[in-house]
């Protein structure tokens, strides 16, 4: 695994270390966001086409959280407008970004794959 991969990718390598301690667990913890993301991509767009906006908010949340753990600076960016979004019941913002929400997850979920070989 070349962490290289990652930090091409605009993604602080250095701050999920300072959270997660170590590149053994960085990896895990990695490979866990990855093994889950696709489920988690189908709930959302559930959510969203159900206006459910409270549970779209909770795992918009969790993304976030996982993001800022990761080092996705920008993903956890725009993973937190869609939270905030999600509680404020703001289905006109979620309507207008989800999209742009959706790329920036499928370009992580890209990197990560090719830096796990998976």
């Amino acid at each position: 695994m070349d962490v290289k991969i990652l930090t091409d990718n605009k993604i602080d390598v250095d701050h999920g270390l300072e959270l997660l301690g170590d590149m053994d667990f960085y990896n895990e913890t990695l490979g866990t966001f990855y093994d889950g993301i696709e489920d988690n991509l189908k709930k959302l767009e559930e959510f969203k086409n159900k206006d459910d906006f409270e549970n779209y908010g909770i795992l918009s949340h969790s993304i976030k959280s996982d993001s800022k753990y990761l080092g996705f600076m920008d993903l956890a960016e725009i993973a937190l407008s869609h939270e905030m979004a999600g509680k404020g019941s703001d289905k006109d913002f979620i309507d207008k970004n989800y999209d742009s929400f959706v790329e920036e997850i499928n370009r992580i979920v890209k990197v990560v794959k090719e830096y796990l070989g998976r």
